[in-house]
């Protein structure tokens, strides 16, 4: 992957124009230079893309002449926007303080999101990641000017976010005129550590104020004037359907039980609910039904992800990467690794596994992460779980394992989340024997291909019949969906032989993260409370007022100040 990203970098720079500005595409297609700042200049957000992929590239290779050898582009590139993005900005029609701003605007942005899109913000944001790109790279290489510089606009860029995004009192981080509904919204904001520390959780706080809303999409509409009543009325039970008046039903796209984020929003909502002590609306969200959601689009037989939330049958593609932002969620935060961010040349994971609050939603989970130095692989699950008990799966006591893989050379820290009741413990222990775990590998593959074909994935399709012209339910199981456990599980056979346990428990409650270095770990969490699947909040288009009482704590998560500032060495939330 090392050759195909320096590669896309290259042509990036090849296509540079002599004015500095990087292409929206490379190579260069003439294709919406309307929303750049100059002759074939591409959108903030696309043409910015060298110098972060640059800054990816060093995080997962560590490849310090390739940092020399895009540096003079990336320089270009900052000298360009430092020169033309305040004049360019105002040229489109944003003021500058956006007291005329309602949404909208000059752009892309959050492309294809449902909601209206907040383009000032990922024109400005994205100058902003220039500044830091700069100063990253800049320190890698001991440029100390060059990272003054940067560091010192992109400090300047992100005051002046926050300043606009605050004054009108209401510490929802929006534009002065707006209503709380553009993207992105405040999670891109947060993630990328440009809300200021004191103000990130009232700002947490007021985000679940946000709602969803009634969708007209033609294709949806189509779908429901040829639905059997009958499956319209099972729909709205189950939620994925709302009324639209007395007599006719409506599809609509959910906040907290579904997406309206488009390509930027999706990556930015999912981890920083999940960062926040929130996965359980994470996981709500992503494993949601209905319009808007990855399951909407696997009972209409996807086999890849769609551009667009909604059925596209002339204009969007199929099969393409815009959506895939859930991936990285799914392995950095449902699993729980992730390159630490501020690691360089892959050598150091976070594995930080954040646990659904109920067994109903899911009961296991693993990912590996591939780096220079070898694989980084994670495993848990909950134990002491009985299917004739299922119905305490939101109530009941449970101890949770799990298992870490770290290669020769490789360095980790393990974080856990903070556990609902006082009375948990958490310890580890690590294998004192080296041994070949392919057999494990090769064992756990088998037994997940067998479930495959067992099509114990989603149970059903809307499938069309031609001659009634209904849609109807083919109830099929598929073997995409199907659930397969990890391979650190299949070690017993192996002749591991464990050290003794080490007791952590008051890491885990002080949010400490604990070294670990190369070697096989077993993690075992005693007395873990699970507690209810959802909050259901005000229904599908409404939002979570739960969240919003001022009785309700916010924290902990976001009262740590060791997080509130962005760190010049962390290529993770640089943007």
């Amino acid at each position: 992957m090392s050759s195909f990203y320096k590669k896309s970098i290259r042509d990036w720079m090849d296509a540079q124009w002599p004015n500095g500005a990087y292409t929206e595409t490379a190579i260069w297609l003439d294709l919406n230079d309307y929303a750049g700042f100059g002759k074939g200049a591409g959108e903030t957000v696309w043409a910015t893309a060298p110098p972060v992929l640059t800054v990816r590239h060093m995080q997962h290779y560590g490849d310090l002449d390739f940092l020399n050898e895009s540096l003079h582009h990336h320089i270009r590139w900052f000298a360009f926007l430092n020169l033309n993005f305040e004049r360019g900005m105002k040229d489109k029609g944003f003021d500058v303080e956006l007291n005329n701003y309602t949404g909208g605007g000059s752009g892309l942005g959050d492309w294809l999101c449902l909601p209206e899109r907040d383009l000032f913000l990922t024109h400005t944001a994205f100058y902003m990641a220039s500044g830091r790109c700069m100063a990253y790279i800049a320190k890698k290489l001991g440029e100390g000017g060059l990272y003054r510089r940067g560091l010192e606009l992109a400090n300047r860029i992100k005051a002046r976010i926050s300043r606009i995004y605050l004054k009108n009192g209401f510490d929802d981080f929006d534009f002065p005129k707006g209503t709380g509904s553009a993207t992105p919204g405040p999670e891109m904001s947060l993630f990328t550590k440009i809300v200021p520390g004191e103000k990130r959780c009232a700002v947490l706080k007021n985000w679940f104020h946000r709602k969803g809303e009634i969708w007209f999409g033609d294709e949806e509409n189509r779908f429901l004037a040829e639905l059997d009543p009958s499956y319209s009325m099972e729909m709205f039970k189950s939620g994925e359907l709302v009324k639209r008046n007395a007599t006719h039903f409506a599809m609509a796209w959910s906040q907290w039980q579904g997406f309206g984020e488009g390509m930027l929003s999706i990556r930015y909502s999912l981890q920083t609910l999940s960062d926040n002590g929130f996965h359980h609306i994470a996981l709500q969200k992503a494993a949601g039904v209905g319009f808007g959601t990855p399951e909407y689009m696997l009972r209409h037989n996807a086999t890849t992800l769609w551009e667009s939330w909604w059925r596209s049958e002339d204009l969007y593609s199929r099969n393409h990467p815009f959506l895939g932002a859930l991936a990285e969620w799914m392995t950095s935060s449902v699993a729980g690794v992730s390159l630490y961010p501020t690691t360089t040349g892959g050598r150091k994971v976070l594995f930080w596994p954040r646990f659904p609050t109920s067994a109903t939603m899911m009961k296991y989970a693993s990912a590996t992460q591939g780096s220079a130095v070898g694989d980084f692989s994670i495993g848990w699950r909950f134990e002491d779980l009985s299917l004739s008990q299922s119905k305490k799966y939101n109530s009941t006591v449970v101890k949770i394992r799990v298992r870490l893989a770290i290669p020769p050379n490789g360095n980790a820290v393990l974080r856990l989340p903070v556990p609902l009741s006082t009375g948990a413990t958490v310890s580890i222990r690590h294998s004192e024997t080296i041994f070949d775990y392919s057999k494990a590998k090769i064992e756990a593959q088998s037994a997940c291909t067998n479930r495959r074909k067992a099509r114990l994935g989603f149970p059903y399709s809307w499938e069309y019949n031609r001659t009634k012209r209904k849609w109807y339910k083919l109830r099929s199981g598929k073997a995409i969906g199907t659930p397969c456990e990890s391979f650190l599980f299949g070690l017993a056979n192996l002749g591991v032989k464990w050290s003794n346990k080490q007791n952590i428990t008051d890491a885990v409650y002080l949010r400490e993260g604990y070294p670990v270095t190369s070697g096989i770990y077993d993690v075992l969490v005693d007395d873990w409370e699970l507690g209810p699947a959802n909050i259901m909040g005000k229904g599908r288009v409404g939002n979570i007022p739960e969240y919003t009482r001022n009785s309700f704590d916010i924290g902990p998560y976001c009262k740590d100040e060791a997080t509130w500032n962005w760190d010049p060495n962390d290529a993770t939330h640089m943007i």
